[in-house]
């Protein structure tokens, strides 16, 4: 890509992050990073978790990107970091795409004729660990609006489990519906995208497997997103990207289920550098590397001098 190719989608990728934080202009193959970070102030009448769903963001993410503020007092003028900067997932640029361990959706729209491409980002709930969503390649099934929730028996069994009172066979559509207002079934039996009655768990392990969206986030998306629209759900803790020919590094934490294989996380990151530029050279800088791998805030960092 030309220097001038660079500064043109720089300059675009400005615009598009201050004006609306969840979509972005597609970057050139060749590029992979899209917004940015941005800083505000926080004041007393709002929680973190207000300012995440203020500005997009999932629990999760906001409180690895801030661990010196309270979640539930924030200090009046306390500055908050918004990690709104991204790197686009290392698969195939298309459909729907969602991070297991990032909790984040990418979604890939076809452009219209003259449209400029673009990807749309949303924070997303998955699976907790004895209910792990699964991984694959799966397609939106069906879609529906006010829909019923039918609980399965096993969370039947669970409720009563837990000695609270029993699920009743069918929840109608209202404020007690767990699945809020919307709902996009997967090709995998028994999973959904859907909204929530309960959105300040959006950005964290907390569903039963189905993947839970901020209310406004997926109404927005509902009507675009057609029935047949490819999924992927993948589990990628580690991303690499270029941009403006620096390497850049968005590290997470992994699933709690995989801490056994990242328990050398300096090792698997050091093998996704090397597997990602194919023995290119590269001039990594050791202290922009460490310090990603000692955060894992899914704060991208750049790591080439």
């Amino acid at each position: 890509m030309t220097m001038r190719k660079i500064l043109l989608y720089l300059l675009t990728i400005l615009a598009s992050g201050l004006s609306q934080a969840d979509i972005f202009t597609l970057p050139p193959a060749d590029v992979d990073v899209i917004g940015q970070v941005e800083t505000i102030t926080a004041n007393r009448d709002e929680t973190l978790l207000d300012i995440a769903r203020r500005y997009d963001l999932g629990q999760n993410e906001i409180l690895l990107a801030n661990p010196e503020v309270d979640r539930w007092l924030p200090e009046e003028n306390s500055v908050v970091t918004l990690p709104n900067r991204f790197i686009l997932p290392h698969v195939e640029r298309s459909g729907l795409v969602l991070n297991l361990p990032e909790m984040r959706l990418y979604y890939y729209p076809k452009p219209k004729p003259g449209e400029t491409p673009v990807v749309i980002t949303h924070p997303v709930s998955v699976g907790r660990m004895d209910w792990e969503t699964p991984l694959g390649k799966t397609t939106i099934l069906s879609k529906q609006k006010d829909p019923e929730w039918r609980p399965p028996q096993s969370l039947k069994d669970e409720a009563i489990a837990k000695g609270n009172d029993p699920l009743p066979d069918i929840v109608e559509p209202g404020p007690d519906n767990p699945l809020g207002r919307y709902a996009m079934r997967l090709g995998i039996p028994g999973y959904l995208i859907h909204s929530t009655n309960k959105p300040y768990g959006v950005g964290m392990r907390v569903t039963h497997g189905c993947l839970r969206m901020y209310p406004e986030d997926i109404e927005r998306l509902f009507d675009d997103i057609p029935v047949g629209t490819t999924v992927t759900l993948i589990n990628q803790p580690i991303k690499l990207g270029w941009l403006a020919g620096s390497l850049f590094v968005e590290l997470h934490p992994p699933l709690e289920e995989d801490a056994e294989q990242y328990a050398n996380y300096m090792e698997r990151v050091l093998d996704a550098i090397a597997e990602f530029t194919a023995g290119e050279e590269i001039n990594l800088s050791g202290r922009a590397l460490w310090t990603a791998i000692e955060h894992q805030d899914g704060i991208p960092v750049a790591i080439t001098r």
